[in-house]
């Protein structure tokens, strides 16, 4: 399997959801991010989110449920 796979191109209006290996890189998933599924913003995909946002409450990695070794997170523009 592919270290990187998108999972869903538009969550909301500002982010998209990956399933990668565990240790992935930030950096390494905004790569990913910006050369298969451009934003359209100015920046591009450009934050990671690692942490629980009170704005969005299921914004957390979650473990893939097809594979305990692999994480699903949400990368917001």
């Amino acid at each position: 399997m592919d270290p990187i796979i998108m999972t869903k191109p538009m969550v909301g209006i500002a982010h998209m959801q990956v399933c990668a290996n565990r240790d992935v890189l930030d950096e390494e998933l905004l790569v990913y991010a910006n050369r298969v599924n451009p934003s359209g913003t100015e920046f591009g995909w450009t934050t990671v989110l690692r942490e629980k946002d009170p704005n969005r409450p299921d914004s957390i990695p979650v473990t893939c449920s097809d594979d305990p070794e692999r994480v699903h997170y949400l990368i917001s523009c």
